[in-house]
């Protein structure tokens, strides 16, 4: 039987079961019936059995038992689905061996694609609803499953809009995937502006200890970093995206939920390779993710490691973001790496402006304290007046003997109140404060904004963390010459901050803004801007760091297909692409070139679904050059590169 009039019967057949169909039975629920199939629901079982053809088609007679041929009935039913334009051409250029789905094995699902980016993930037509999400992502096999179609994303950072697209990688590709990339572009920035990379600077052990901000892939860009960094990050910051609807992970909680989780669960692997034994995490979210991401960090980091959830107040008043509770906050979820971890003090919340110094003392301005408590040592004092107190004191007796003959009392009242005793605004910043759960008293987003408004243009970046709280996490978490990381660059917050305070620091960042932000803030942090933490701290500037980017190879074509305007324009592209770039090496690419692409229904495709069929033709393993084969002259990577990029992995040529 023709597989169309087969499809026809198996409509006709289900249509007994109500519960896969819409009231007047013109839509069938694909995704409830393949998950039926799939827990081998009587009811469907029953009525596709009872049918001769179907019977032929979808079982197997064991001796007198009827078995249902589970993989073989989804299949068809994925490939005879409404829209299946995609699943027919994938199968016929060798992109799917007509037999199972990646998503019916083990294998690992990746993709990696701009990060600033919109997917419009189309659930099934029966399901009706679109969905969308931000960012480079790993695919599970549930949202493989709900099949995928590309869309637009045009927020204010990201400069132009870009289109993303979806791909699959079987999991015997991925040791290959994550290997050293080769390195390019490599600059130099002090306060004399851009300078040639000489050389990479390291430590007696060699540790590199230069400052650096990576344009790439965050995870590629993690692995790439994995051979010198492992076991030396004192701290790690990420502030990802929230998976709140309104920063580009815009789709049904099902499908966002596992997509975000999965797209972490990566991302935070690798991470905890690269903190040092006594190293610890910060990671930025809120309410949407955060008691999930807390299960999800302790598979990863051990339970035992947890920290401390933080409860940041990023907003100074309240706002109409909900019709119930506005929310102001935001949580900081920390964990160690290990039992090891080593927290320091903070810095003092302090009001300069209640230290005073009415009697030029030396020592510089101070506020008083009271040398009274209650449940303390008693015994008797005497004013300067003669006047004899007897009370509860907050110093054993030769403590309170020793302020007075070093002249750290004062006595209110003409002489006659009880004493106080003086407390210097420099010990009060030496000493520091130990960090609590609840921070109210650090710069909030709306300050971070003016921070960035002052650096550059209104509306640069739309969500920037703020100077005083990076100050506090990493004093929290850090001394100086530590190493901070940052996969989730952005505005560049946590390099400014780490650089002001004398730490090194690694960021990453994919996007084009990664020199209009980060790279361009550091520039004016060299040079001594003042704003943010710098008054604070009495930052005159200094330093350098370098900037490199991953050298890309399909990565560049995947950019090209994105921005074509027409099926022509795929056309006359697919020549260069076949011979420039590596494609997939199922790929039937006469049969694409000589018949599939001249099809009439090829050219009623949209132009997305073309174009990702374009995309699904390049061998991701090849979105980046490897560095083992950077020597290869069709890369292009220059002599110079290539003995930076042996030099930073600290590799034999």
């Amino acid at each position: 039987m023709a597989q169309t009039n087969l499809k026809q019967l198996v409509d006709k057949v289900l249509k007994e079961d109500d519960r896969l169909w819409n009231e007047d039975k013109t839509e069938l629920n694909q995704t409830l019936l393949l998950d039926l199939v799939e827990k081998i629901d009587e009811k469907v079982i029953e009525l596709l059995l009872d049918e001769k053809d179907l019977r032929e088609k979808f079982f197997v007679k064991i001796k007198d038992v009827f078995v249902f041929k589970t993989n073989e009935f989804r299949f068809f039913m994925e490939e005879n689905k409404i829209d299946n334009s995609y699943t027919d051409y994938k199968n016929r250029i060798g992109l799917s061996d007509g037999k199972k789905f990646l998503k019916d094995t083990n294998d690992v699902v990746l993709d990696f694609p701009y990060k600033d980016c919109v997917l419009e993930g189309g659930q099934s037509t029966e399901e009706g609803m679109d969905t969308y999400f931000e960012f480079d992502e790993t695919v599970t096999k549930a949202q493989e499953k709900q099949g995928l179609k590309a869309g637009t994303y045009n927020q204010k950072t990201a400069k132009r809009k870009e289109i993303f697209f979806n791909q699959v990688l079987a999991y015997d590709e991925i040791d290959r995937l994550f290997d050293a990339k080769a390195l390019t572009n490599w600059k130099r920035f002090t306060k004399d502006g851009e300078q040639k990379v000489q050389e990479i600077k390291r430590d007696k052990d060699g540790t590199i200890k230069e400052n650096l901000i990576i344009k790439g892939n965050n995870l590629l860009a993690l692995h790439s970093l994995k051979k010198q960094f492992t076991g030396k990050v004192k701290l790690i910051y990420i502030d990802p995206p929230y998976n709140t609807g309104n920063d580009g992970f815009k789709y049904n909680d099902n499908f966002n939920h596992s997509t975000w989780l999965t797209f972490m669960k990566n991302r935070l692997e690798i991470a905890k390779e690269l903190l040092r034994d006594d190293g610890v995490i910060f990671v930025q979210c809120d309410d949407n993710e955060q008691a999930y991401l807390k299960v999800l960090m302790d598979e990863v980091f051990g339970r035992e490691n947890f920290v401390a959830n933080i409860v940041y107040k990023r907003r100074e008043s309240q706002a109409n973001l909900s019709k119930n509770i506005s929310p102001i906050h935001d949580i900081i979820i920390s964990f160690s790496k290990t039992k090891n971890a080593r927290f320091y003090k903070i810095s003092a919340n302090i009001n300069i402006d209640d230290y005073k110094n009415n009697d030029n003392d030396h020592r510089g301005k101070y506020v008083t304290m009271p040398c009274t408590n209650k449940g303390g040592a008693i015994y008797e004092i005497k004013t300067p007046t003669g006047k004899i107190i007897k009370d509860e004191w907050r110093f054993k007796e030769e403590t309170y003997k020793k302020l007075e003959i070093e002249n750290r009392l004062v006595f209110p009242n003409n002489g006659n109140g009880k004493p106080r005793y003086k407390l210097f605004l420099s010990e009060k910043i030496k000493k520091g404060a130990l960090a609590n759960t609840w921070w109210d008293d650090v710069s909030s987003n709306q300050e971070a904004n003016k921070e960035i408004e002052k650096l550059f243009e209104k509306d640069k970046f739309i969500t920037p963390k703020s100077e005083g709280l990076l100050k506090r996490i990493i004093e929290l978490g850090t001394k100086e010459n530590d190493i901070v990381l940052d996969f989730f660059g952005g505005s560049g917050t946590t390099g400014a901050v780490a650089h002001k305070m004398n730490r090194q620091y690694i960021l990453t960042e994919q996007m084009d803004y990664i020199h209009d932000l980060p790279e361009a803030r550091l520039k004016k942090v060299i040079a001594g801007e003042q704003g943010g933490i710098s008054k604070s701290i009495q930052w005159q500037g200094g330093g350098d760091f370098i900037y490199f980017e991953l050298a890309k190879w399909n990565e560049t074509a995947k950019e090209k297909i994105q921005v074509l305007k027409s099926l022509a324009e795929l056309e006359s592209f697919f020549a260069e692409m076949s011979e420039k770039y590596f494609l997939n090496y199922n790929l039937k690419i006469k049969e694409f070139q000589d018949k599939v692409i001249k099809e009439g229904k090829f050219k009623n495709l949209t132009l997305d679904e073309q174009k990702k069929i374009f995309i699904a033709m390049l061998d991701n393993n090849q979105i980046y050059v490897n560095k083992t084969e950077m020597a290869d002259k069709k890369f292009g990577i220059s002599k110079n590169d290539q003995e930076l990029t042996f030099e930073f992995y600290n590799s034999e040529k």
